[in-house]
């Protein structure tokens, strides 16, 4: 990280927050969009104001070592990166801490975690980066346990073996999204995976929540880049074998993820690599017509082309983050192989086609003639525009996006988002039906505001929609006025057949919405499963799912133990 200090309270660095020169601006434009927005600026409260308790629980003297009962290190870890997450810590309002903050150096303290919390039942919440924005880290686990366990695995962050035949790396779960692709860097590989919170996220969080990276189509969610897992439970160690595909029933890799250490707590991974591209292209679209734009992108999705960018963003979206006053795709293409002009020119023959209009010439890159390039998808080489194009516009906005969100939050706006996935042909009566929803809400809770829509992925079948809000709230009362948006949209996307997470995870938040989505009777297999790897309850509890009803403290299965 540079030596810089990871904020405690909202995202990322402290030295990288929103101030001077921009923060005006940001004002600026907010006050514009929403004229009758209080945008006085609140500062969050000292540490001390918090009035954390000592601990309910202490390690036992082996663990010492890497245990921490710091209240600074305790709040950081009593929480996550969403809206809410942030506007509570600003007023002051942090109620659920873990009791300590335990960081394991290796697989073996892992089981030793485990083992004590099990026995002395203590809740154990597995911790990478912190930036869960669904609830998933927060120790709301209830009264049923003598106290909370913030499993923090960031020091367990290497590369461990890299496999240059089958083009594949052992890595351990803690890493974080830079110092992996350091340390892949040097063999010529990248993991190729890049969620807006790569740098403050880390590969056990995308694992263990079925994370979903920014290229827009091809592999894409981490499932698809996971060749294998270990993981320990409280009743033993599972690791599956190493194959790249199989057909010898339900795939164990599947049970884990998503889980969200519900089911056990995954250590280190193989995971496949690719050669780091070579070729990049990129271009911006227009479209007077956003269905148009939806049309053409529904053709660049089931074209095969499969573009690395491909992101539609709605007329609302454009303008508050790009400056643009039509939609505008964010086209993009690379290779490690093979120029990619040809892609390119074919996906803006599609574009054209349904009325798309191409502001400047795509811009192209060839890292081998020094001419630069991005890890990063909103770089040139995931499909950013020429200079001065909105699509560089949105890309600067995007990597800007969490800190801004912070900023505005902190000045009484409601700022936020929630994503899902739908078939082509349900997208626009859900759509509509959000934006209603949203828009009935914000003037139920006293909200001035717009909703945005933009695509983050798209598949041949249909599109993921990612929403965004940005409304005038009351201070003091805006997490409470976003629960009430959050609640009608995640309505909405439930009768309208959509998924209540495309990328998000469950955690705690979307729990009400997931216990519908999914089907009974698979409810009842995750429970089993749970009290079978879990049976002391202490994993995680409230997240994906809950134990068997009396079988809390029983670990008394007869289940062989891989240790």
């Amino acid at each position: 990280m540079g030596g810089k200090t990871r904020s405690w309270w909202g995202w990322g660095n402290v030295e990288d927050a929103v101030r001077g020169a921009e923060r005006e601006e940001l004002t600026r434009r907010s006050a514009a969009l929403l004229p009758d927005a209080d945008l006085t600026v609140h500062r969050p409260p000292p540490v001390e104001a918090f009035g954390v308790g000592a601990a309910r629980v202490r390690a036992p003297r082996s663990l010492e070592p890497i245990v921490s009962y710091d209240v600074r290190d305790r709040l950081a870890h009593g929480h996550g990166q969403a809206f809410r997450d942030v506007v509570r810590a600003l007023l002051g309002r942090l109620p659920h801490v873990p009791d300590l903050v335990v960081r394991p150096a290796s697989e073996h303290q892992v089981i030793q975690v485990l083992d004590w919390c099990t026995e002395a039942n203590v809740a154990v919440v597995p911790f990478g980066g912190g930036s869960s924005v669904v609830g998933g880290v927060e120790p709301r686990t209830g009264d049923d346990h003598a106290g909370v366990v913030s499993l923090d695995l960031t020091s367990m962050n290497r590369v461990l073996e890299v496999d240059t035949v089958s083009r594949a790396a052992l890595v351990q779960a803690g890493v974080l999204g830079p110092h992996l692709e350091e340390q892949l860097r040097p063999h010529g590989y990248t993991l190729r995976f890049f969620p807006q919170s790569f740098e403050f996220s880390s590969l056990g969080g995308w694992l263990a929540t079925r994370a979903g990276g920014h290229f827009a189509t091809g592999p894409t969610h981490v499932d698809d880049l996971t060749e294998s897992l270990r993981v320990v439970t409280p009743s033993g160690v599972v690791e599956s074998r190493r194959l790249p595909g199989s057909g010898a029933g339900p795939s164990p890799d599947r049970l884990f993820l998503g889980s969200e250490g519900t089911l056990g707590v995954i250590t280190q991974a193989w995971m496949r690599l690719q050669e780091r591209p070579r070729w990049r292209a990129g271009a911006s679209v227009s479209f007077a017509d956003h269905e148009a734009g939806v049309r053409a992108a529904r053709a660049l999705a089931q074209s095969g082309l499969n573009p690395a960018n491909c992101r539609l963003l709605d007329p609302m979206e454009a303008l508050i983050n790009a400056g643009s006053a039509t939609s505008v795709l964010v086209l993009g293409f690379e290779s490690a192989d093979h120029p990619v002009t040809a892609w390119m020119e074919r996906a803006l023959e599609l574009a054209q086609d349904h009325g798309g209009v191409l502001s400047e010439p795509p811009r192209h890159s060839d890292t081998s003639a020094g001419s630069g390039g991005s890890d990063h998808p909103g770089g040139p080489g995931g499909g950013a525009g020429g200079r001065g194009t909105a699509a560089d516009t949105w890309r600067s906005s995007f990597l800007r996006m969490p800190y801004q969100r912070d900023a505005l939050a902190a000045q009484g706006m409601i700022v936020e988002t929630f994503e899902t996935a739908c078939t082509w042909d349900r997208f626009d009566a859900l759509r509509a039906a959000v934006g209603s929803a949203a828009e009935d809400a914000m003037r139920q809770v006293g909200a001035t505001g717009v909703v945005t829509c933009r695509f983050t992925h798209v598949y041949p079948d249909g599109p993921a929609p990612y929403f965004g809000v940005y409304a005038a709230g009351r201070w003091g009362r805006t997490v409470e006025q976003w629960d009430e948006i959050k609640a009608a949209v995640s309505e909405a996307l439930i009768s309208h057949g959509a998924t209540i997470t495309h990328h998000h995870a469950v955690g705690r938040d979307h729990r009400p919405w997931y216990d519908r989505q999914r089907p009974d009777l698979f409810a009842a297999v995750l429970r089993a499963g749970k009290s079978v790897l879990d049976p002391a309850g202490i994993l995680n509890p409230g997240v994906v799912v809950d134990p068997v009803p009396g079988r809390a403290r029983r670990p008394d299965l007869p289940i062989p133990l891989d240790r």
